[in-house]
């Protein structure tokens, strides 16, 4: 009976397609049923195109774009930073970064004076420790958020230069033009962390000799200790410290014998490169994105089309081979509401950073106009209608 009435009232405050943010402004972005989308918009060094799409009953994905001073101080350094945030099990952790990150980054740079391969590392562990710390006060009224992780990706140009940090597997593409044939070239430049990949399956069995079941094979789907595909993120404390895989933990989430040392890491792949005059632009995306188009379809579907509405032309291609797989239109797919849509595809996030090669080689120390956007959702109440499990949820992707 409570199950019927919480589908009647989801139908009844389902949000129209058509629902515009902000008045129909472009200045926040626009929804679109559960796409939201901001098609163009100016940043440090170039433009840029964002989207997201909704596939979860609550959104999982966050994300943000923040450019101008990368410090607390006004003295800069100035720059561009993008922030991909790919949660799962729920929306608490990915939330939680998009709040903090990009603060505890500006509190590092203005303490080290300067943008760095260490201040990006001390930013990511210090959000780790901070929710942490939420999970440490809310575990005996809420324990399951012990179980609750996310990918965290971020890009960062700063005085030509350009860092990408990664946890987990959301991914960045360059689009690199050759001179020679005119063609623009894939170029991926994060490191991910799915057990999926070999690479990653042997880092965790030389980090865990002892462990002989640290990777397992389950419905054709290699994951860690059969529960989770991503071997680095931010949150899964149950992973990570074993005092929290216990329970009132759900039982599927439990271990059977303790653990000493982390499963799960937080330590970032970072890298550092310098920007060159024929680097055309960024792709960042979460896996959403990827499980549906190559590195190279991506980066042909931006270069051949208007810069503007890029992002959401990535989303709706994605959501196009989505709905072919499905043997379905993708005028049908389109009707799906959120929760029942994740069994069609996941939340996909998309941010497209155009260089300017002027603007890329500028001094980080020239002023300039804040920037920052947060990628949308469903703008619901926290916790309105949010679904009241009578079993545990699915295993974290």
């Amino acid at each position: 009976m409570l199950s019927k009435l919480m589908n009647f009232l989801r139908a009844c405050f389902r949000p129209r397609a058509d629902r515009s943010v902000r008045g129909g402004s472009d200045a926040n972005g626009r929804q679109e049923g559960l796409l939201w989308y901001k098609d163009s918009g100016q940043h440090f060094n170039g433009e840029f195109s964002m989207a997201v799409v909704q596939a979860n009953n609550l959104l999982e994905d966050q994300s943000q774009l923040e450019s101008g001073c990368l410090s607390l101080n006004d003295s800069g350094p100035y720059g561009t930073f993008v922030g991909i945030y790919d949660g799962h099990g729920g929306p608490e952790t990915s939330r939680y970064i998009n709040e903090h990150l990009f603060q505890y980054l500006k509190r590092f740079t203005a303490e080290h004076q300067s943008m760095s391969v260490e201040v990006i590392r001390k930013a990511f562990q210090a959000t780790e420790d901070g929710f942490f710390s939420i999970v440490s006060r809310q575990w005996p009224m809420k324990p399951q958020i012990a179980a609750v992780g996310s990918c965290c990706l971020v890009g960062i140009i700063c005085g030509g230069i350009l860092y990408v940090a990664n946890l987990g597997d959301s991914r960045a593409v360059l689009g690199r033009a050759v001179k020679a044939t005119g063609e623009v070239l894939a170029i991926q430049l994060s490191a991910e962390h799915n057990a999926s990949i070999a690479s990653v399956r042997q880092e965790l069995q030389s980090l865990h000799p002892d462990d002989s079941h640290i990777v397992v094979l389950k419905h054709n789907v290699w994951r860690v200790k059969g529960l989770i595909q991503v071997s680095r993120s931010i949150g899964d404390v149950y992973l990570k410290k074993n005092e929290f895989n216990k329970e009132p933990l759900y039982q599927k989430f439990r271990l059977r014998e303790p653990f000493s040392r982390p499963i799960l890491s937080s330590e970032p792949s970072i890298t550092v490169q310098q920007l060159l005059p024929h680097d055309q632009f960024i792709i960042f995306a979460s896996d959403g994105l990827w499980e549906h188009l190559t590195n190279q379809e991506a980066v042909d579907l931006v270069q051949n089309n208007p810069r503007n509405g890029s992002a959401k032309r990535l989303v709706k291609a994605a959501l196009q081979e989505a709905a072919k797989k499905r043997e379905m239109r993708y005028s049908d797919l389109k009707k799906i509401d959120r929760g029942v849509r994740r069994h069609f595809h996941d939340d996909i996030t998309v941010i497209v950073l155009f260089l300017d090669s002027q603007l890329v080689s500028r001094a980080s120390s020239v002023q300039s106009p804040n920037v920052s956007v947060k990628g949308g959702g469903i703008s619901l109440p926290p916790h309105f209608l949010a679904p009241t499990p009578t079993e545990p949820p699915a295993a974290a992707a």
